[in-house]
C-alpha cells in the first residue's frame, strides 16, 4: 500500500470514529431532553397516582383525575367520557395510551365542572376526529379539524364561555345539542347521550353504552355527598330527582341472583362505582329529604327556620360535611331556594 493510499484510509477511519462520537453525543443530548420533559411533565402532573379499574372487557373507569373519567376502546377508536381536571390531562392521555393505541375520537362531557371538562383540549388534541361516512376508522387528513370530537349538551358550552379567562375557546365542545337524545354507534355499540334537564345543573347528560350495559352519570351522583344543586346555573332539586328516577330505570337490577353482583354499572360523577340498589338508595334519601324542606316551606318557613329543623338528619352522617366545598348547610339552602323559587 502505498503512502498516499495509507493516509487517506487514516482520514476515513478518522472520520468515521468522529461521527460515531459525534451520533453516541446527540444521542445523549437527546436522551437528556426526553427525561427533562418527561421530569417536567410529571412535576405538573398531581403527585397522586391515577387509578384505573376495568369495568367491563374494553372499558375502564379512571379515577383521581378530578371526576370519574370513562374510557370505552375499540377497532373505531377511543371513546372518553368527561376528561378529568387541566392539572391531570397529560397523566390521563398517557393512561388512556396504555389501554390503546388507537386514538381518540370523542370526548363526551357529562357537564360543564371544570373538574370534568378541564382536560378537554388536551384529550381531544391527542386524537383524531373520525370523518362520518367513512367505513375505516383511519386518520383523515383535515387541517381545520385534526382534534377528536368533544360532544356535550348546548350549555356545556356556554357556561363554559362565561367562565374562560379572556374568552378563551380553548377545550370548549365541537357538538352540541339541545334535545332529549343524542346517539352514537361506535366499538360496535350503541351509546346514548340523554339530557337531564335542571338537575346538577342545565346541562347534564348520562351516558349509557348499550352492550356494555354501563352509564356514566357524571356529577348528577357524587357518592361522597349530597348531590351538588347549582342552582344559579339552572339546578334544581326536583330536576335531580327525576335524573335519579331516570337512572334507575336504566339500571337494571341483578335479579333473581342478587347474590352474583352483576347488573348496571353506573359510574358517578365522583366515588365508586354504583349498581341499581345503591342508586335507589341515594333517590330515596334525596326525595326524603325534599320532601321534609317542601313541608316547612308550604308552612311558611324561613331560610334559617329550614335549616334549624336539620332536614337532612339520619342521612348527614353518610353524605354530610361540616367543612370544605359542599356542606350539609349548602345543600339544604339549595333544597330551598330550588323549593322556593317562583313563591310569592
Amino acid at each position: 500500500m502505498t503512502l498516499a493510499r495509507r493516509r487517506r484510509v487514516a482520514r476515513l477511519a478518522l472520520s468515521a470514529a468522529v461521527c460515531v462520537a459525534l451520533g453516541s453525543v446527540l444521542r445523549d443530548i437527546a436522551l437528556e431532553r426526553s427525561v427533562i420533559a418527561a421530569a417536567q411533565t410529571s412535576q405538573a402532573a398531581p403527585s397522586n397516582a391515577l387509578e384505573v379499574l376495568e369495568v367491563r372487557p374494553n372499558f375502564f373507569m379512571i379515577a383521581g383525575a378530578g371526576g370519574n373519567i370513562a374510557v370505552q376502546t375499540g377497532e373505531d377508536g377511543v371513546v372518553v367520557v368527561d376528561a378529568g381536571s387541566s392539572a391531570s390531562a397529560p397523566v390521563v392521555v398517557a393512561a388512556i395510551k396504555r389501554m390503546s393505541p388507537a386514538p381518540i375520537r370523542y370526548v363526551i362531557d357529562t357537564g360543564p365542572d371544570a373538574d370534568h371538562v378541564g382536560g378537554n383540549e388536551v384529550l381531544a388534541r391527542a386524537g383524531d376526529l373520525f370523518f362520518p361516512g367513512t367505513r375505516v376508522a383511519g386518520p383523515r387528513p383535515d387541517p381545520t379539524r385534526t382534534a377528536a370530537a368533544i360532544l356535550s349538551a348546548e350549555g356545556v358550552a356556554l357556561h363554559m364561555s362565561e367562565s374562560a379567562p379572556g374568552g378563551s375557546s380553548g377545550g370548549l365542545p365541537t357538538d352540541t345539542f339541545h334535545y332529549a337524545r343524542k346517539y352514537l354507534y361506535l366499538n360496535g355499540e350503541a351509546i346514548e347521550v340523554l339530557h337531564q334537564p335542571a338537575a346538577h345543573t342545565d346541562s347534564d347528560v348520562f351516558v349509557f353504552f348499550r352492550r356494555s350495559d354501563v352509564v356514566v352519570a357524571g356529577d348528577v351522583l357524587d357518592t361522597r355527598h349530597f348531590p351538588v344543586i347549582d342552582v344559579e346555573r339552572g339546578g334544581s332539586i326536583d330536576g335531580e330527582i327525576a335524573a335519579l328516577n331516570r337512572l334507575a330505570e336504566l339500571a337494571v337490577p341483578s335479579v333473581p341472583i342478587v347474590s352474583r353482583e352483576a347488573g348496571t354499572m353506573v359510574i358517578p360523577g365522583h366515588g365508586r362505582l354504583y349498581d341499581h340498589f345503591d342508586v335507589l338508595e341515594y333517590r330515596d334519601m334525596i326525595t326524603i329529604i325534599r320532601d321534609r324542606v317542601r313541608d316547612l316551606v308550604n308552612a311558611g318557613r324561613s331560610l334559617e327556620q329550614v335549616k334549624a329543623a336539620a332536614p337532612a338528619a339520619g342521612y348527614a352522617g353518610r353524605y354530610g360535611n361540616d367543612g370544605g366545598d359542599w356542606t350539609t348547610e349548602k345543600f339544604v339552602e339549595a333544597v330551598y331556594r330550588s323549593l322556593a323559587k317562583g313563591k310569592p
